[in-house]
């Protein structure tokens, strides 16, 4: 075997935006299309929005006016302003930024300017303007080079910057926001920054109760079984509730204001101390389970220079709050052992409907004991003799940390389905879950039946969603089924069955449905695969000749070959969302229960009629 040359050629040097448009992952995680919200276009908008809040943390302009039209993204904000004799640097400069001053930025959100130089890089079209002391500054970049800069001497406009940028769709593939994703970043936003109003795309967003108004908006009040405890301190403030209905454990986490979807030590912090608090009030011990049972909360933490376990801030590693203040467990402790302890013995009906919530959870508990057990050793079992679960190494050889966010488990129902896609995935990251037939409908039914049903039981264990959505194990989960009348079904069984033990995998945006092509249009030269009746159309009259027709029945009959473009690269995937206007029992209710000529009336109304390709070939 020839050895390869290694020589001086070999050692080659990154400037600043080569190496992140080599490496985008490494700055702004996943890429993705926009169908999720941790793809790299969201991550793009919040590095410079964070910008904004810093400002306005600083007490420097109340209000962010944000446009998107399309691919273009534009950002306002009426801050200090970029100083005019960095505008240029401050974007495209590594290890420049205000944000390594920590007079200028106390308790920054955005991670010391990276963030908005990974957003030119790897844009298209990037302009920045600062506006400040009646002067104004701008430079325009494509795909981070500098392609023009202007300085007005004299400007009228009021202080603050501005960015304007299109994402690279080189890199970003046929990619799109959605309108629900950037509602809910900015959503967060205002709750975490009370007074701070954001206007996006004439819309208004704007919270006078912080982490109160994020537990109503996006809870049903009917379902809690007592109002809301806020609770607000120097740089920290909480919200609790119980529901009536959910099972398991639900947590909003928020550090500066970043949202750390996977925790970290604030979010393991404030379980313990709630559990601790809890028991010293009542005097007893209570299991920790118990307690948190069925809890709903969020926990907003400010820190002097946050570490992180990853680039996109998902999970907090810091273990001190700096400023000569405590540890972050040390903090959170005592002001939930404090403030929540006066809240309880101000508020005894509240105290007393958390009492019976746990007294009621022990007895649940202590009944379905036994068949957990069983159920867990079932799971145990299966998952060392049983191949329903093939895994990805992303957790069997316990990858870094921004790969996880690709983690993604596909449902599957069929022998021909599931083999297509383990042949066809990507072993790092792609998991395959394999259903036996159709699964039982559990609309109205209890926990019980999770344990005591083989599919369910063991589907929860494939997750790890147990208790807790902390230790969910993929970040994407995927019901991958035909596109017939029993896939249909079987999707909805499946939504069902986590709306009834587990909504916060929905509320939280992890669960999806695989969208895979209708139709096969090829000739000699070139084949398109077509997603709808459209797509086929369009086909038809780009392909010459007389293009060859192929509708797919079913996943079985895509041979692996060609699965590989349908859950790689150009993955197409329809996130599942909760329609804010209806609760989840009135959603289950409507499409599980006995409501046969409303549901049927809907059916009729919303049915997509499947094309006569006979009669249609042009």
């Amino acid at each position: 075997m020839a050895e390869t040359k290694y020589t001086e050629e070999n050692i080659r040097s990154l400037d600043w935006k080569e190496h992140i448009r080599m490496r985008p992952g490494m700055y702004i995680g996943k890429l993705g299309d926009g169908s999720s919200q941790d793809d790299g276009i969201y991550i793009l908008l919040k590095e410079v929005i964070d910008n904004c809040i810093d400002e306005f943390v600083m007490g420097a302009g109340k209000t962010i006016d944000i446009s998107i039209q399309g691919d273009k993204v534009i950002v306002r904000d009426y801050g200090r302003g970029i100083p005019l004799g960095k505008v240029v640097d401050v974007v495209s400069k590594m290890n420049t930024g205000g944000k390594y001053d920590t007079r200028a930025f106390k308790k920054s959100v955005g991670l010391n300017g990276v963030g908005t130089k990974a957003v030119n890089a790897l844009s298209t079209f990037f302009r920045v303007e600062s506006t400040r002391d009646g002067k104004s500054k701008s430079a325009e970049f494509s795909v981070g080079d500098l392609v023009n800069e202007e300085l007005l001497d004299e400007t009228s406009r009021r202080r603050g910057t501005k960015i304007t940028f299109t994402p690279d769709e080189s890199i970003f593939k046929k990619y799109k926001y959605r309108k629900e994703y950037v509602e809910r970043m900015l959503r967060n936003y205002v709750y975490l920054n009370r007074g701070l109003t954001i206007i996006f795309n004439g819309e208004k967003y704007f919270s006078e109760n912080g982490l109160k108004d994020l537990l109503m908006d996006y809870n049903n009040p009917e379902d809690m079984r007592y109002p809301i405890i806020h609770l607000k301190g120097e740089d920290i403030e909480i919200a609790i509730t119980h529901s009536k209905t959910q099972y398991s454990e639900e947590y909003q986490s928020f550090v500066n204001g970043q949202h750390t979807t996977q925790g970290g030590t604030h979010q393991s912090a404030f379980r313990e101390a709630v559990v601790r608090t809890i028991r010293e009030f009542y005097g007893k011990n209570f299991d920790s389970s118990d307690i948190r049972k069925s809890i709903i909360s969020a926990i907003s933490i400010k820190v002097m220079e946050p570490v992180f376990e990853s680039q996109t801030k998902t999970k907090l590693g810091s273990t001190d709050m700096g400023g000569g203040l405590p540890t972050v467990r040390t903090f959170i402790n005592d002001f939930v052992g404090r403030q929540l302890d006066n809240y309880l013995h101000k508020n005894p009906e509240t105290a007393e409907a958390i009492q019976q919530k746990i007294v009621q959870a022990e007895k649940e508990r202590k009944e379905l004991s036994g068949i957990r057990k069983l159920a867990r050793e079932r799971a145990k079992k299966a998952s060392l003799h049983n191949k329903k679960l093939r895994d990805c190494r992303v957790h069997l050889d316990n990858m870094k940390n921004e790969r996880r966010l690709e983690s993604t488990l596909f449902i599957t129902e069929g022998d021909s389905a599931s083999g297509s896609i383990t042949k066809s995935r990507d072993v790092n990251t792609q998991a395959v879950f394999s259903l036996r037939g159709k699964p039982l409908n559990s609309y109205g039914m209890s926990k019980k039946i999770v344990y005591e049903n083989e599919e369910f039981n063991l589907l929860q264990a494939a997750l790890n969603i147990e208790d807790s959505m902390e230790n969910l194990r993929y970040n994407n989960i995927v019901i991958a089924t035909d596109a017939d009348v029993d896939g249909m079904h079987i999707r909805l069984l499946l939504i069902t069955f986590f709306l009834q033990f587990f909504p916060e995998l929905i509320k939280e945006n992890h669960l999806y449905i695989l969208q895979t092509p209708l139709f096969r249009v090829r000739n000699k030269k070139e084949t398109i695969y077509c997603y709808s009746d459209e797509e086929r159309k369009l086909a038809l009259k780009k392909l010459t000749g007389k293009p060859e027709i192929t509708r797919f029945k079913g996943l079985g009959e895509i041979s692996p070959d060609e699965f590989q473009h349908f859950i790689g690269d150009d993955i197409r995937l329809e996130p599942v969302m909760l329609d804010k206007a209806m609760s989840i029992d009135e959603l289950l209710k409507f499409y599980m229960g006995k409501n046969t000529p409303d549901r049927q009336e809907f059916i009729i109304q919303n049915l997509k009629v499947e094309v006569d390709l006979v009669d249609d070939n042009h």
